[in-house]
């Protein structure tokens, strides 16, 4: 017997079983230790040798689900043959009677988890037996589960960019937002798109803390990205209730939930270690509203107003810099540029 190779599977085996249970199936958990770190490191490094190239990060997601995957297969395949090769003679070739070696041990343990076997060796006891018998469980089931995980992921991919499109669809920046819902000298069109993104963000929240790896979806287009969305809902939502005249508001219940929802939104982001910007983003500008004849407040009460939400606009901009973007609005010229090394603090994700 070899205890060292023995233990050595037995705890491969448990890291790799507990990292699949709590990234697939332990909503409020994220993801596992193993794949959270591999995830940091993979979106580390493509964002390192791509230079932030936005088209080459788009693949971001996708790698990061394969290695995954990847990752949780190779482990149970390597914790299994480490057990077997730590019992005392735990596999017998039945045509030779010779005890497995490395190679057959490896071989078994393949076959044995994605199939019945195919009788090239057999267990020598009961024990290893049982042994067997779990390991095509956990193969067929943990697979299977990883499967599972991969098909919801990429369903939330796409609702968190159509959430992203319908936002930008009303405007690219939150100005332009606002201005939309702007008619016969009140807000009329605003009422039911509002409720439903609000809806969509609330929804996309609960995703993105039950899978992390959405943090890591780049969208190759501005507009598609959920990073830029969710700021131009925050800044339009922060205009109709900080900006506009009281006369002329949104329905403040509307309002309100919208803000909750991106609150909820932010309450992720610890989930996939993206910290808050060190700066603060530019605020709305009420001018843009006002070519509109949009009765807006002072510029003195906006700003006053706009300082008390200091830590949720760097929350707000951490996600942008997280997801390799600049500040909306998306491709204008006095938005703001990422810092240098923004690459490297969100990296630490």
């Amino acid at each position: 017997m070899q205890p060292l190779y023995l233990a050595l599977g037995i705890v491969v085996l448990i890291a790799v079983i507990v990292d699949i249970i709590w990234t697939t199936l332990w909503v409020d958990g994220g993801s596992g230790p193993l794949s959270g770190r591999l995830t940091t490191a993979v979106w580390r490094g493509l964002r390192i040798l791509t230079g932030d190239h936005s088209k080459a990060l788009s693949i971001a997601g996708p790698l990061i689900l394969t290695l995954t995957l990847a990752m949780w297969i190779a482990l149970l395949w390597f914790g299994w043959t480490f057990l077997f090769a730590g019992g005392d003679t735990a596999l017998i070739s039945p045509q030779t009677g010779e005890p497995a070696d490395w190679t057959g041990h490896f071989y078994y343990v393949a076959y044995t988890m994605f199939t019945n076997g195919n009788g090239d060796y057999s267990p020598t006891s009961g024990t290893w037996e049982i042994a067997s018998s779990f390991t095509t469980a956990t193969g067929m089931a943990f697979v299977t589960l990883g499967v599972s995980y991969i098909l919801t992921v990429l369903g939330a991919v796409s609702e968190k960019r159509a959430f992203a499109n319908s936002v930008t669809g009303l405007g690219e920046r939150s100005e332009e937002f606002v201005r939309a819902g702007w008619s016969d000298e009140k807000f009329g069109g605003l009422d039911l798109p509002v409720e439903s993104l609000a809806s969509d963000l609330s929804e996309l929240a609960d995703k993105h803390k039950a899978y992390p790896i959405l943090h890591y979806y780049h969208s190759e287009k501005g507009e598609r990205a959920s990073a830029m969305a969710v700021p131009i809902f925050d800044e339009a939502m922060t205009l109709f209730r900080y900006g506009v005249d009281d006369d002329t508001q949104l329905n403040p219940a509307l309002v309100e939930n919208a803000r909750s929802s991106t609150d909820s939104y932010l309450d992720t982001l610890e989930t996939a270690f993206i910290e808050p910007a060190d700066e603060v983003p530019p605020q709305p500008d009420l001018e843009r509203l006002r070519e509109d004849d949009i009765p807006t407040v002072d510029d003195g009460e906006f700003e006053d107003a706009v300082a008390e939400l200091t830590e949720r606009r760097r929350n707000l901009l951490g996600v942008v810099q997280a997801d390799a973007w600049h500040w909306p609005p998306i491709g204008d010229d006095d938005s703001v540029p990422r810092p240098d090394d923004a690459a490297e603090e969100s990296g630490s994700r």
